[in-house]
């Protein structure tokens, strides 16, 4: 049963959040995109979605095994495959007047010292920035924002319908704490996929300059 929209809850931010693949599970990255380097068969994702900060973050959903996303990308001398899960969150989770894209997967052939960060620009453009280098956006999605907070009494994904196909993992929140600013959790994810703006900002000046 679903809770009134007028109920008071916690606040939470819309934002990318960045995984890596453990196994047979998804685990918050501790490095941003822009210092993470994954090795040849690695896994990693990135889920858009609203939460309170990195214990409650919505996992990437759907397949996720490197085996079937990089099955038409043979391994090669000199570079590396990266499979990568792009999760565009729910209708929950959008900004208004928005609709997400389905999930999808990508299978990034690059050099063998390359980040996540190179990875994504590979398969996912357009990438989108704030002026903080935040990660605003990949693949054009979403339109606007960035990092926004929601208001304590706006429907967030605690209180509007999930996508509750077979194939969804759902993560739900939990009920922490009041409306006292993002925590030090969601602040190290949100600043962990900073980097990766950073990063691309570097790279592009370095190719102008080359």
């Amino acid at each position: 049963m679903l809770a009134s929209s007028g109920q008071a809850h916690a606040a939470g931010y819309r934002y990318w959040s960045f995984w890596d693949r453990d196994g047979d599970t998804w685990v918050y990255a501790t490095q941003g995109p822009s210092t993470a380097r994954p090795s040849d068969g690695d896994v990693q994702g990135f889920r858009f979605s609203v939460s309170e900060d990195s214990r409650d973050a919505a996992k990437p959903r759907g397949a996720a095994e490197f085996a079937t996303i990089c099955a038409k990308t043979p391994a090669r001398d000199g570079s590396k495959r990266v499979a990568l899960v792009l999760d565009f969150g729910t209708s929950a989770d959008a900004p208004s007047g928005e609709t997400p894209p389905r999930p999808r997967t990508a299978c990034a052939r690059v050099p063998e010292d390359a980040t996540t960060a190179d990875a994504l620009a590979t398969v996912a453009k357009p990438l989108r920035y704030d002026t903080n280098a935040l990660l605003c956006a990949i693949a054009g999605y979403p339109r606007t924002g960035c990092g926004e907070q929601i208001s304590a009494t706006e429907p967030t994904p605690s209180t509007t319908p999930r996508d509750t196909s077979p194939s969804a993992e759902s993560e739900s929140g939990g009920d922490s704490g009041g409306d006292q600013g993002p925590s030090l959790g969601l602040l190290a994810g949100i600043g962990a996929v900073a980097v990766l703006g950073a990063a691309a900002v570097w790279q592009t000046r370095r190719r102008r300059s080359g």
